[in-house]
């Protein structure tokens, strides 16, 4: 009987097919390395990949340089800028100053439109006056000054970072920074990507990093916890710098270079057209282009991280969602009492005369999710003016969506009306029975009552504009 075992001949040709199944596998897996201008940012396009794809297929020295030798150092690229607001790729800082490298810097606004010192912001012109940055903050120099300066390297901070050049004034707050400094950030820098389509795909890389160069660790988190679930859902990833790793950086006296770099400085915006039309310094980013859809990436993963689809809130042939914020147990800014009482009953009567989804609720009495998963469904949202209407950048823009908001007869502030038109909803600011839209705004003014506790509503006036609102451009969904 003959033998079963494999001959040496049949060996030899299981090895060799072996080592080319092996080496092919290497050739064709090897992961390519993404620019940063087409990497996929969505939720709906991460695919998780093994383990060992992670990794290159041949050993290599990690590359945390950017050298240049004997020859000219690489040249400071502005991609967009407005005042407050610029994206820079190779923006250098060494001990501390922040340099601009350029041989022709007629190219480039004025230090002040991009920087200034880290100060608080006081509106007096004098107050602005010491904003101005000086060469200690920022310097603009040569190719042959950085060459002199840096010598033949710099080390890398490698991906986009965002910078926020503010102190914790206006940070620890969550309109001010989600629909201020997180808005204007997005909008930036999604000018690089006009294409971002209704579903929130685009082509932007995630921020890799988020550095706050005047602020502790402890200082850029609000009252209502809601800043840290923004970022967290944003961008899952990001890595974090506060005022004391700038300060080991500098102390380090090396030089470092962005990849890029997208700058947020609040004093800059405030020199900015836009802010003096509408008192927002995410309103300067808005003259750059951009998609009618620029926000829907972060708004698609903030609510995904809440356990939304997307598409919650979208279309118009579904049941209506009328959401009441209501400050009557905040104890600042409220309704007269019998006029909450009456807005609530007539609220309640549409639910029950044409079926709408009524909900009448205390943001401060909601965990975050549940504040985000209501935002996100909802079609109409009011109440008094109040940080509790942040949460409309959550919502659907779809034909119904609409914000209203309750004034002190007289007063009138842009915050959530600009807010809400830059996402392409329609905004209604009431006087009690009065009620007015863009362009037909009043000049923002704080009237004595503006932040009383006698504000009052028509609540019938409100419910009809409520019926008018969800009865016009009704389509059906395919």
């Amino acid at each position: 009987m003959g033998s079963s075992l494999p001959t040496r001949r049949e060996f030899a040709i299981v090895s060799i097919l072996l080592a080319f199944l092996l080496f092919f596998n290497t050739k064709t897996n090897k992961p390519s390395s993404l620019p940063l201008t087409n990497t996929p940012f969505s939720h709906t396009n991460v695919t998780l990949r093994p383990q060992n794809d992670l990794q290159v297929a041949e050993p290599r020295v990690l590359d945390t340089q950017l050298t240049w030798g004997t020859e000219q150092v690489p040249e400071t690229k502005i991609l967009a800028h407005v005042p407050g607001w610029t994206i820079f790729d190779r923006l250098y800082i060494r001990k501390g100053v922040i340099y601009v490298v350029t041989d022709d810097p007629t190219l480039y606004p004025d230090a002040q439109f991009m920087f200034s010192k880290p100060m608080w912001v006081l509106a007096t012109p004098e107050e602005a006056k010491k904003r101005v940055p000086t060469d200690k903050d920022v310097r603009i120099i040569s190719t042959k000054e950085a060459h002199k300066m840096f010598g033949t390297s710099a080390t890398v901070v490698d991906g986009v970072t965002f910078f926020i050049n503010d102190v914790p004034q206006f940070i620890t707050h969550y309109y001010h920074w989600s629909a201020e400094l997180w808005f204007g950030f997005w909008r930036v820098y999604s000018s690089l990507d006009p294409s971002i389509t209704a579903e929130g795909n685009t082509t932007l890389p995630p921020a890799k990093h988020l550095w706050f160069p005047r602020i502790d660790a402890f200082h850029w988190r609000d009252y209502a916890d809601m800043n840290q679930w923004v970022v967290r859902s944003s961008f899952p990833g990001v890595t974090m710098e506060f005022i004391d790793d700038w300060r080991d950086r500098a102390e380090m006296g090396r030089t470092f270079v962005f990849d890029r770099v997208v700058v947020a400085d609040r004093s800059s915006a405030m020199l900015a057209f836009n802010y003096a039309r509408y008192q927002r310094t995410a309103a300067a980013a808005f003259p750059l282009p951009g998609s009618i859809h620029w926000w829907q990436p972060i708004r698609n993963n903030v609510i995904a991280l809440a356990g939304l689809d997307p598409e919650v809130g979208g279309g118009t042939s579904s049941t209506p969602v009328i959401t009441y914020i209501s400050r009557q147990d905040w104890g600042r800014r409220m309704l007269l009492p019998q006029d909450h009482d009456r807005l609530v009953k007539e609220l309640y009567k549409l639910r029950d005369d044409y079926g709408y989804e009524v909900n009448v609720v205390t943001a401060e009495n909601m965990s975050r999710v549940e504040q985000i998963e209501l935002a996100a469904r909802t079609t109409i949202m009011m109440g008094v003016h109040g940080n509790g209407l942040t949460s409309l950048i959550w919502m659907k823009p779809n034909p119904r969506s609409t914000v209203m908001e309750f004034f002190y007869p007289g007063g009138f502030a842009h915050d959530y009306e600009y807010t809400t038109r830059a996402l392409g909803m329609v905004h209604y600011g009431f006087w009690n029975s009065e009620f007015f839209t863009s362009p037909g705004v009043p000049t923002p003014k704080y009237v004595e009552g503006f932040q009383g506790n006698e504000i009052p509503i028509d609540g019938a006036a409100v419910a009809r504009l409520c019926v008018e609102r969800l009865s016009l451009n009704v389509e059906v969904d395919d």
